[in-house]
């Protein structure tokens, strides 16, 4: 079993063939979906995601706001965030956090919208997903203070389509996190992230596409989609020499087990 931890198939890339999307990420043995449903809250990707995540028995959300949109952030669309933090479909909070690489929002911005989101995720008993690029000091700076700090650790969370360095991996882990692998794990210039991929055991580690983007090996240059997420759980038994069965049922048990899934898998169809 497959899981794709991290999709933004709320996008409108999608519009003209989301239903055979999912299909064939079924197909390709993907049995669960995390819609990441904030991805353009501007354009309303909240209400697209949550109809998507509803719409569909095997595809959970997580509702939050971007760093990107950390501008937008005032009290009515934080009341917006808790209502549907409270549907049943909704298993996190993300994806928050930071990123200095685009500044779209100031960063003074973006680390306060951050800060409120994690005591909002911490409130609801959510994992928190995080983005961070370019960011590492004040990520984990922030995630220590207003989240391990006041019990985070016990509620967990995910830094998504890691790129950072093994010391953020390893600060990370200690803070309760598990780390998220993406399609970049494939690309020919990562061989530091693949370096930061062997240093750490695989019951820390889950698997996303963060689809449409970066398409794994031997799609690069395409739309990304769900199905594709196996590539990346190909290259993970790579480097740790074991099956790609093996990363699909370890990676999938820390999803379950992050997440509270306990119960009969989600059937196959809506």
């Amino acid at each position: 079993m497959l899981i794709d931890s991290h999709a933004h198939l709320d996008m409108p890339l999608y519009d003209a063939d989301r239903a055979e999307v999912i299909a064939r990420a079924r197909e390709a043995g993907v049995q669960i979906m995390v819609e990441i449903a904030g991805s353009d809250i501007a354009k309303g990707s909240l209400d697209v995601g949550l109809r998507i995540a509803e719409d569909y028995p095997f595809i959970y959300a997580a509702v939050g706001v971007h760093p990107h949109e950390a501008s937008l952030y005032d009290e009515a669309l934080e009341q917006k965030l808790l209502a549907y933090s409270r549907r049943e479909k909704v298993i996190g909070w993300g994806e928050i956090g930071l990123d200095y690489h685009y500044d779209h929002s100031p960063r003074d911005v973006q680390r306060r919208v951050f800060r409120r989101q994690l005591e909002l995720a911490l409130d609801r008993r959510l994992p928190a997903i995080i983005h961070t690029r370019e960011a590492e000091e004040d990520t984990i700076e922030i995630l220590r203070e207003a989240w391990a700090d006041r019990g985070g650790r016990e509620v967990g969370g995910i830094l998504h389509c890691f790129t950072g360095t093994e010391g953020l991996a390893e600060a990370a882990v200690e803070l309760g996190f598990l780390i998220s692998f993406s399609g970049v794990l494939t690309f020919k210039t990562a061989e530091e992230l693949r370096a930061v991929a062997r240093s750490l055991p695989l019951e820390k580690m889950l698997i996303e596409t963060d689809c449409p983007y970066l398409a794994p090996v031997p799609y690069r240059g395409q739309r990304n989609e769900p199905a594709y997420v196996r590539e990346t759980a190909a290259k993970l038994a790579e480097l740790h020499g074991v099956s790609v069965e093996d990363v699909a049922r370890i990676t999938s048990e820390n999803f379950r087990r992050l997440f509270n899934l306990r119960g009969p898998l989600p059937p196959g169809n809506n």
